[in-house]
């Protein structure tokens, strides 16, 4: 077992897994889908990884609203 600093923090909400990081956090990337739409639900982290200048956090939301309303 590795006691890498974002190991564990998959699919934590984002805002906790920052207040765990103690401000380590250098970059966010939050992923969208290819069409125009809203984040749904809770903004959750799926990969973390270390750089040289602090940890980037990849993060998605639970679900996706497409602009003109159909849920996803």
């Amino acid at each position: 077992m590795s006691d890498a600093p974002g190991e564990g923090l998959a699919l934590l909400p984002e805002v906790d897994a920052r207040r765990l990081l103690r401000g380590a956090v250098s970059h966010l990337h939050v992923l969208r889908p290819p069409f125009a739409a809203i984040g749904v639900g809770t903004l959750r982290v799926l990969r973390v990884r270390e750089r040289g200048d602090g940890m980037e956090i990849v993060a998605g939301y639970d679900g996706y609203e497409r602009a003109g309303g159909e849920r996803r």
